[in-house]
């Protein structure tokens, strides 16, 4: 896969749940092209290694509460650090922020390193279609791997084709607490999406599309590949 030379891709997926992100990041980073950097697989993996920033998080976890943003800034950048060879050629945050507040406090970190994002890409899907798209949704309980009920089921039902662990539907994948997410997500992004657009980082996507359209969308935004302009 070829790219633009220049400054490394500092890049922030943004989007309800179901559009796509963490599947085009997962993507790019099978690719070599980006490192992907999920904030939820980070802050289970430091907890399960026992790492001090995961000891930290756990105490605030087992406590039913939020993981403080600082923590989990600090967390992303002694990612970043530890994984400095693979971050070269760029990176993508899926995750975070996921408000103003924590946007603003990745802005000012960054700042400090003499650093900044160079793009958001928005993922936008309708409402009712993340609602189909959630609802038929599995989930391996070993190696949370993704599928879909309709359009990727395993090739064995129940069983994950990749650790052989059982796959079935969270909980929070069920229709009425999808359109609950969805509430929460509004609510919680529509600020950060003016944020961005404001600061002319911010790159909007149609990931109604297939996947096949929506990954070419992704590439030509991030410059990746040799593709026509997209308008």
């Amino acid at each position: 896969m070829s790219e633009n030379a220049g400054q490394p891709r500092r890049v922030v997926f943004l989007g309800p749940p179901g559009a796509g992100k963490g599947t085009h990041a997962t993507w790019l980073a099978q690719q070599g092209a980006m490192l992907h950097l999920s904030t939820g697989d980070m802050l289970r993996a430091a907890v399960r290694e026992g790492t001090e920033l995961g000891s930290q998080a756990k105490q605030f976890m087992d406590a039913g509460k939020l993981v403080p943003d600082a923590l989990i800034i600090d967390m992303l950048f002694e990612t970043l650090s530890a994984r400095g060879g693979e971050a070269a050629s760029g990176w993508i945050l899926d995750g975070f922020p996921r408000t103003e507040p924590q946007a603003v406090a990745l802005d000012e970190r960054l700042d400090a390193k003499g650093e900044q994002l160079d793009a958001v890409l928005l993922f936008d899907v309708d409402s009712d279609e993340l609602v189909e798209r959630l609802s038929s949704r599995l989930t391996c309980k070993g190696c949370s791997a993704i599928y879909n009920r309709r359009l990727r089921p395993p090739e064995v039902e129940g069983v994950c084709d990749r650790c052989g662990g059982n796959v079935v539907q969270r909980a929070d994948d069920e229709p009425a607490a999808v359109r609950k997410r969805l509430e929460v997500y509004a609510d919680q992004t529509a600020p950060l999406i003016d944020y961005y657009d404001q600061r002319g980082k911010l790159l909007r996507i149609d990931a109604a599309r297939s996947i096949e359209e929506v990954r070419g969308a992704v590439l030509r935004h991030l410059g990746i590949g040799h593709t026509e302009t997209e308008h």
